[in-house]
């Protein structure tokens, strides 16, 4: 028994480890199989780009109306238990939105379905904090790398189920069903127990600078909050750019065929996990402000020479510099926010997941109006000016972590 039982904490938190990352895979894989889709969809539902962007721009919006009903659902359920079952909901309005005959019933389910993300976003990150706790050290861009794995998947086999002429609904029935029962099974694995327990070598030194810390922020933490909220918001921007119009652009401005369309995508969230891998290592040599403002420039110099001379290849490649470019921004602007003092635990950590989602909101009916006015080359512009946005604002990040 003496031998066997300092072994079982460390089993627990392996298994607690590869549960998250099975919630931040199934996270990325549900969302990326309705993506390829939006051709077909907005060509069903016959959308001008101004109405689809604002139709796709309900994903968002509903991830910010259930943003702050997710700390109630975790000090509820738990934060496993919030996230298993937002994934299940999520599954269920994607299907939803694939399914739909008419604007609003395809606007309503994407609602849905972003509320649910939202949900699930705060859970995992939460749960994969209280795992990062007990191991000790950074793991949570490898959360991050797993969902942009997922997301690829995702991506990889939404282009499989088009180009073998699957319906939408039966392959987005399957998707669900496949990612829901592997959620389920991962909440076996998940640590039990209270929510937001305490490292266990830093919870003296925590405890007593967050006592000495104010309850107010002061003025200089706000301003680093919202620059910390800006920069998470262009790495969404980003992102949102590559889901929402990636397809459109290769598909009508470049006239490639829809399944070639779809690795637009799938580069940038390819090369996105690619820089999250990289991260930790970069980091740690270079200092997360020096990460950030490379990234930013890779990003704006890659995805504006794409734009410059447009080509297939080129703009595949171009997507992929801005996933690489931004890879480490939202971690980073996570994990910096939850350490800024005068806060409360984890106040940092749900204002930017939350306020993130503004790029979300604002960029596709903003791109989609931009589009209809002068065309969608120039509507994406958004992407070099996100990364410029990141290089000016990365001195809010430190240098070096400790």
């Amino acid at each position: 028994m003496t031998v066997d039982a300092p072994i079982r904490p460390v089993q627990a938190d392996r298994q607690a480890r590869v549960a998250v990352a099975v919630l931040f895979f199934t996270n990325g894989a549900l969302f990326a199989n309705l993506l390829p889709r939006y051709p077909q969809i907005k060509a069903d539902l016959e959308m001008t780009n101004a109405v689809y962007g604002l139709a796709v721009a309900a994903f968002p919006a509903g991830a910010i109306a259930a943003g702050l009903a997710a700390g109630a659902a975790i000090r509820r359920l738990g934060s496993a238990r919030a996230a298993v079952l937002g994934t299940v909901l999520t599954g269920a309005g994607v299907l939803a939105a694939g399914l739909a005959d008419s604007v609003a019933l395809f606007a309503g389910a994407l609602f849905l379905a972003g509320a649910m993300d939202s949900v699930t976003d705060v859970a995992q990150n939460a749960h994969g904090l209280r795992v990062q706790r007990r191991y000790g050290r950074s793991i949570i861009n490898s959360f991050h790398a797993i969902w942009s794995i997922g997301a690829v998947t995702g991506g990889c086999m939404a282009a499989a189920a088009i180009a073998l002429g699957l319906s939408t609904g039966g392959h987005l029935a399957v998707s669900a069903v496949v990612f829901a029962v592997a959620a389920c099974v991962a909440l076996r694995f998940c640590l039990s127990g209270p929510e937001g327990e305490p490292a266990p070598e830093r919870d003296a030194e925590d405890g007593a600078e967050r006592r000495a810390a104010p309850t107010v922020a002061g003025r200089r933490t706000v301003y680093v909050l919202a620059a910390l909220v800006l920069i998470a918001t262009a790495g969404t921007l980003v992102e949102d750019a590559g889901s929402s119009w990636a397809t459109l652009y290769l598909s009508g401005s470049l006239h490639t065929s829809v399944t070639l369309a779809a690795f637009g995508y799938i580069a940038l969230v390819g090369a996105q996990f690619i820089g999250r891998v990289m991260g930790d290592r970069l980091v740690d040599r270079f200092g997360q402000r020096t990460v950030a403002r490379a990234g930013g420039l890779v990003t704006a110099a890659g995805m504006g020479l794409a734009l410059a001379v447009p080509t297939v290849p080129g703009t595949v490649l171009g997507f992929a510099a801005a996933g690489f470019g931004v890879a480490t921004l939202v971690p980073a602007a996570m994990h910096e926010a939850d350490e800024l003092p005068g806060l409360r635990p984890g106040t940092g950590l749900a204002v930017v997941s939350w306020l993130m989602r503004l790029g979300f909101l604002a960029s596709p009916p903003v791109v989609g109006l931009v589009t209809d006015a002068a065309g969608l080359r120039v509507g994406l512009l958004v992407v070099p000016l996100a990364g410029l946005l990141a290089f000016v604002l990365a001195g809010a990040l430190r240098s070096r972590h400790p």
